[in-house]
């Protein structure tokens, strides 16, 4: 082995091992059913991911998040969970999990499962059993099971609406055959929440986060982090009453009935412990969408360690809103002593390069499952792409091309910033969003439940080209569970591979060069005169420079490392990104 290869894997080792690892890393988002289909059968699955590991080493990532690949109905895209210590048959099974982390593990990517505590599916066996249980037993604890008002208890115990639409409450038929009790489902009623002060699902929890820590998963990316612990004391205050607490500035003093309650937290220090115990310490992140003062709890060394910053993804392309949300989310990683998280796409938003192709103010509220969490959003949202979706996604209000450049040049920005940067699949690629999938093909709830408000979240969600023709463009050799349009080609993997200025080599060439660069995370930043220039120096000498403007502005002496956009004649051109030194 030569010498230079012996470093790379001694470094890569050290990585591998330091328990620091996540404060700066890059963090691949899969879609496990939209990644890459090994068996034909229009469903991307375990295998597949394995298959592509060389793919994801090149690409230049720390770790991979593995959104839900438990069994699953696919209620809400696998986040109704059937069995939380198994992989959906139509996956694959432990034995290919195994294999995949391995494979991860031996090209220095780490691996984070998404873990889906609020509620199970309605399949669970914990819930079947509820069902056949009687009023007040032990089995019916462990979800949140109330008596309906009214004579007969035919009316819900309150009227809140659930995050994809009608009521948060579901009537059960008793076992024997009368009408019953309700449930609570803040989401799908195929997604019964799970009661958190029963001692029971705090141990089960427990032991699934053990079960696949011991299988080498490596950290947990917390799905509705904000949403566990519940206050149902009666009487249940009712939808209006929630409204007028609510007031301007959100639930931010955790009186709301079932977000972002102080005793969620309770069950993070018990989490914590868990984490610890392992070497490398287990790590986690956050998904609460939460007012800005209360993200740090989640955040905590005692508590999850990181949780999403999703405020550059709501965020228009303009320089003064990047900076200040740059600047109060370093302040506030330092104070609580994480690191902060940057976020354009997932598989619940619309991708970034469309929503940078719209016209500001296209949109009022966050696409998908985030509109109604959002509870405590004080900030008008920016271009999000759910009306111009809504609308079928007419191509006279999207200058592709303007969304793809900006893209490009707030990702370059992203990987330069101190924190973890998370990428989402096929971001990488310069996709963009999905826009009139027929109503016969469409999987999301929220579509089904809200149409003519919610278009849902398929169009992000569409499996990826790898080759520009075929009859999946290489997704597999099968079709793709949601349909590709034809102008996929031009996007495909095989299609930017090697190609100079692509989409693709742009990312490549910026996550190794962040590796190597990256320090301290600190940041110092470069007064320019401009407002419409971020300019920034990192530790090492290196700096980062975006025009959000629309004219091209002077670049500083040094040598550009990397740019999103063609530089000529010592320029930066408007929406373009560069790395100097």
């Amino acid at each position: 082995m030569s010498t230079t290869a012996t470093m790379a894997n001694s470094s890569e080792s050290e990585r591998m091992a330091d328990p620091n690892w996540w404060r700066q890393a890059a963090v691949y988002q899969i879609y496990p059913r939209s990644f890459s289909d090994s068996n034909g059968d229009g469903i991307g699955d375990i295998k597949g991911i394995t298959a592509k590991v060389p793919y994801l080493k090149a690409l230049g990532i720390d770790a991979v998040w593995l959104s839900p690949f438990y069994p699953s109905a696919l209620a809400d895209g696998g986040y109704d969970v059937d069995d939380y210590r198994d992989v959906d048959p139509k996956l694959g099974t432990l034995e290919d999990f195994d294999e995949m982390v391995a494979a991860l593990h031996a090209a220095g990517i780490k691996l984070i499962a998404d873990i889906v505590p609020n509620h199970s599916s309605d399949r669970h066996e914990w819930f079947r059993e509820a069902l056949a249980s009687p009023k007040g037993s032990p089995a019916r604890d462990r979800y949140i099971f109330r008596d309906g008002k009214g004579e007969n208890g035919e009316f819900p115990p309150s009227d809140w609406d659930s995050v994809f639409g009608g009521p948060v409450w579901e009537r059960i038929t008793e076992p024997d055959g009368t009408p019953g009790q309700w449930y609570m489902h803040i989401f799908a009623k195929e997604q019964p929440d799970f009661n958190w002060d029963n001692p029971e699902v705090r141990e089960d929890f427990l032991k699934t986060l053990r079960f696949w820590s011991d299988r080498g998963v490596d950290g947990f990316r917390i799905d509705v982090a904000h949403g566990m612990a519940k206050d149902l004391s009666e009487p249940l205050p009712m939808k209006v009453d929630l409204e007028a607490k609510a007031g301007a500035d959100g639930f931010i003093d955790g009186s709301h009935p079932f977000w972002d309650r102080d005793e969620v937290h309770e069950v993070y220090a018990e989490w914590r412990k868990l984490f610890n115990e392992y070497n490398p310490p287990r790590t986690a992140v956050a998904e609460a969408w939460v007012h800005e003062t209360r993200r740090a709890r989640y955040a905590s060394p005692e508590g999850l360690g990181q949780a999403f910053n999703f405020d550059l993804l709501q965020a228009d392309f303009e320089a003064p809103k990047f900076k200040k949300i740059i600047m109060d989310n370093l302040i506030a990683a330092k104070e609580t002593g994480a690191s902060s998280t940057w976020v354009f796409s997932n598989h619940d938003v619309v991708r970034h390069t469309t929503r940078y192709g719209l016209p500001k103010g296209n949109a009022t509220a966050a696409q998908g499952t985030n509109a109604a969490q959002d509870v405590t959003a004080t900030e008008p949202k920016g271009q999000d792409g759910k009306a111009w979706l809504l609308a079928g996604g007419p191509a006279e209000e999207l200058d592709v091309e303007l969304g793809l450049r900006r893209a490009r040049a707030a990702s370059l920005l992203m990987f330069a910033l101190p924190g973890s940067a998370y990428l989402y699949q096929g971001e990488e690629l310069g996709l963009q969003e999905v826009a009139g999938i027929p109503e016969s093909e469409r999987q999301d709830p929220a579509f089904f439940r809200n149409k003519g408000v919610e278009v849902g979240r398929d169009g992000c969600r569409v499996p990826l080209p790898w080759a520009v023709d075929g009859s999946s463009f290489g997704f597999g050799d099968g079709g793709a569970h949601l349909p590709q349009p034809d102008w996929f080609s031009k996007y495909a993997v095989e299609a930017q591979d090697g190609t100079e200025g692509s989409t693709l080599e742009l990312y490549r060439t910026a996550l190794h060069l962040r590796r190597e660069l990256q320090t301290d995370e600190e940041l110092e930043w470069v007064e320019t005169g401009n407002p419409e220039i971020l300019h920034f120096r990192r530790p090492g000498g290196w700096q980062s420079m975006t025009n959000f403007g629309d004219t091209a502005v002077d670049l500083p002496a040094g040598t550009v490392l990397v740019s999103s956009a063609t530089l000529e004649d010592g320029k930066l051109p408007a929406n373009t990104t560069a790395w100097l030194r």
